[in-house]
């Protein structure tokens, strides 16, 4: 293995002194170790080298003659990725990232497909709903990255637990650059990796520069491969330009990794050659570094040294060139042929979501139990998990404790530690992790121990889970638990109702039963559900309300509201705790009302509001949540809008002060709308 070393160098150019801490020891000639390896095996790899250099210099025309829209270079560091996958078995799932092409190439996907996918066309694998390669590809067991740089990290520790629960002798592997090391996302998922010991490779390629930032300005430790030991991880820096020392690396790890389960971060030292993309340039680097690296070139260092111990000839690179043209012109006449996509409104607005049919199934037997809110969330996880052999629980405190509101006091013994999880204070990572659960077909449950804590897997959740399977057609199959809601004296942080900063996202489905009853069906519902669900309960709820509610295992329909009191005079529309605030408040006042619980506020129930609506002419939306922003507003209008007609006054929105959720008992009253409900009750009677 080639040592590595910083080197700090200073050049004087346009009289402004540059600071460059990032160069190689020695501009000697890399080193090759063939060991026992066959010429045949060395001219596969340096065909593998060739294809994706050939494809690039291909598209940097392309991309001067406006045929694709964007450009990230990945030449001079082509061995990483052609290495790595080469020592992968077919089912091994890799993560890579922007400057991977051999990750795609050495996996042989049809160039064709690759071209269309460029082009934002159909035989592409997005329906040009995504660019470059932010796609992944079931088939080829490549999951491609989001413009987060750093969340596919957990998901590749997701798909390794998945291998861990299977007890298959199976890897993933995640890439990611040196300035995605700075990323939560990155501490997050080497943390909980080493922790679970998940079988992961994480390889940073460490390529100098994060668009414009030299590495100097970008981490200050002597070697980014030094961060996994402060992770118990074990760690390797090797000249990623080097293809034989790639391979022969990655091929030890692997091999380690299939017999004995745990992760490994490897630091692959490299150079950007090219822009971040094209259109910045390199005009920040100085022009001996440029050079310097440009002397270890990865395919004409190899070339050399093949034709130097007489594997290769002049004739057989010309052959190879020949041969890897002519699939590239034919992989772009055929993309070229393929139309543009065509707008489909209907296909676009369904396709947020992996197809799913909810509906209601009745309980087995008349057998009912008087539950208390937080034993039916109790009952309906145990029964999912009955249910679903590979359903996986995760969250702080879960497993031995029980959980901070004991919902799981009893699972870990009931089934095993391997399937439900105590996490580490890692969100996003844990989110990532069920995403990554879910590529490998299992389902998984995360519990936010209090839904104010989401906003740490924020990105996760409304960049990834969300929008995985309309990006190219991976369900995500994750529910994620959300104890939220005030009137408990909590405060601030432990007391938001944060609904309404996921209903802004397509892709997810949002659920906030009222009841026992709907909170056991509706949660074994959300685990059927392919999709992604966000699970609120009322935690003020969880041991005041008691329901008759039945044994057996039941669902009830995701989207479908629920009318709970029928009248004449007032549309209450609600969810949550504010269906019982509607039914005290319209009880004490004599009011005869249309109760409509909602349920379901993604996708929300349309035919249910418009039925109440054009009943009584008159509505209030009550909601606990702040109103700026919030569900209420939605709702007003959609009614503002399609039934303007039916109505009788003005539809008014009821929810908390537009502040922070208070401590003080006296302070949180005033915040919580009770008090101001009654009064726009009286309001909207005088119409």
């Amino acid at each position: 293995m080639l040592a590595f070393t910083f080197l700090k160098k200073n050049y004087n150019k346009s009289e402004k002194l540059l600071t460059l801490e990032f160069g190689y020891l020695t501009k000697k000639s890399m080193k090759y170790n063939k060991e026992n390896r066959s010429n045949e095996e060395l001219l596969d790899l340096y065909k593998l080298l060739l294809k994706p250099r050939m494809i690039e210099e291909k598209m940097l025309i392309l991309l001067r003659q406006g045929r694709i829209s964007k450009w990230f270079s990945g030449i001079g560091q082509e061995a990483i990725s052609v290495g790595v996958t080469s020592v992968l078995e077919a089912d091994e799932t890799i993560f890579p990232m922007h400057r991977n092409l051999g990750v795609f190439t050495t996996r042989e996907i049809p160039l064709e497909r690759l071209f269309a996918q460029w082009q934002g066309k159909a035989l592409g694998f997005t329906n040009g709903r995504d660019r470059s390669f932010h796609f992944g590809t079931k088939e080829h067991n490549i999951v491609g990255m989001i413009s987060h740089l750093g969340p596919q990290l957990a998901l590749a520790g997701g798909v390794g637990l998945g291998h861990l629960l299977a007890q298959e002798p199976k890897l993933s592997v995640a890439f990611t650059g040196e300035g995605g090391t700075s990323e939560g996302d990155f501490h997050e998922a080497l943390n909980v990796a080493s922790v679970w010991n998940l079988p992961v490779i994480f390889i940073i390629e460490n390529n100098g520069y994060g668009l414009s930032t030299p590495v100097s300005e970008q981490y200050k430790c002597a070697s980014l491969s030094d961060r996994g030991i402060g992770y118990g991880m074990e760690t390797h820096q090797i000249d990623g330009n080097n293809i034989l020392e790639v391979v022969d690396t990655f091929e030890k790890i692997a091999k380690d990794i299939r017999q004995n389960p745990h992760p490994v971060l490897v630091e692959c030292m490299t150079f950007r050659m090219r822009g971040h993309e094209e259109a910045s340039g390199t005009k920040y680097v100085p022009k001996e570094l440029l050079e310097e690296w440009a002397a270890k070139d990865p395919i004409e260092n190899f070339e050399k040294y093949l034709k130097k111990e007489g594997i290769l000839t002049d004739e057989m690179i010309a052959s190879h060139r020949k041969e890897i043209k002519k699939a590239i012109t034919d992989g772009l006449d055929i993309a070229y042929a393929e139309p543009k996509v065509t707008p489909n409104l209907a296909q676009e607005t369904s396709d947020i979501y992996a197809p799913h049919i909810s509906k209601t199934t009745a309980p087995a037997s008349d057998k009912i139990t008087e539950k208390r809110f937080i034993d039916a969330i109790s009952d309906g996880l145990d029964q999912a998990m009955e249910r679903h052999d590979k359903l996986v629980l995760m969250g702080q405190d879960i497993a031995d404790y029980g959980g901070v509101f004991k919902i799981t006091d009893g699972f870990m013994e009931k089934y095993g530690k391997g399937r439900v999880r105590n996490t580490p204070l890692c969100e996003s990572a844990i989110v990532g992790i069920g995403l990554g659960l879910s590529i490998k077909g299992y389902k998984a449950m995360v519990e936010m121990q209090f839904a104010d804590f989401v906003t740490c897997g924020f990105n996760q959740i409304t960049n990834n889970l969300a929008k995985m399977y309309y990006r190219w057609g991976q369900q995500a199959d994750v529910v994620i638990r959300m104890p939220s809601g005030g009137g408990v004296g909590a405060g601030p942080f432990h007391s938001q109702s944060n609904e309404a900063w996921f209903m802004h996202t397509p892709g997810l489905k949002i659920v906030y039963p009222s009841n026992p009853h709907d909170a056991k069906g509706l949660l074994l519902a959300a685990f059927e559900d392919p999709n992604p669900v966000m699970f609120f309960e009322h935690k003020a709820l969880y041991r005041s309300l008691t329901e008759e509610i039945p044994d057996d295992y039941y669902t009830i329909e995701i989207g479908k509201a629920n009318l709970v009191q029928s009248g004449q005079a007032i549309s209450i529309i609600t969810y949550g705790n504010g269906v019982h605030w509607a039914k005290k408040i319209c009880g004490e006042m004599n009011v005869d009302a249309d109760i409509l619980d909602l349920r379901s506020l993604l996708p929300l129930d349309y035919d249910a509001i418009r039925m109440t609506v054009q009943k009584t002419g008159k509505v209030i939306v009550l909601h606990e949540a702040s109103q700026t922003g919030g569900v209420g507003g939605e709702i007003a209008a959609f009614i503002s809008e399609e039934l303007f007609e039916y109505l009788d006054g003005p539809v008014i929105r009821v929810a908390s002060l537009d502040t922070p959720v208070p401590f003080a008992v006296e302070l949180e009253k005033q915040f919580l709308p009770i008090d101001r409900f009654r009064a726009k009750i009286d309001l909207l009677m005088k119409y």
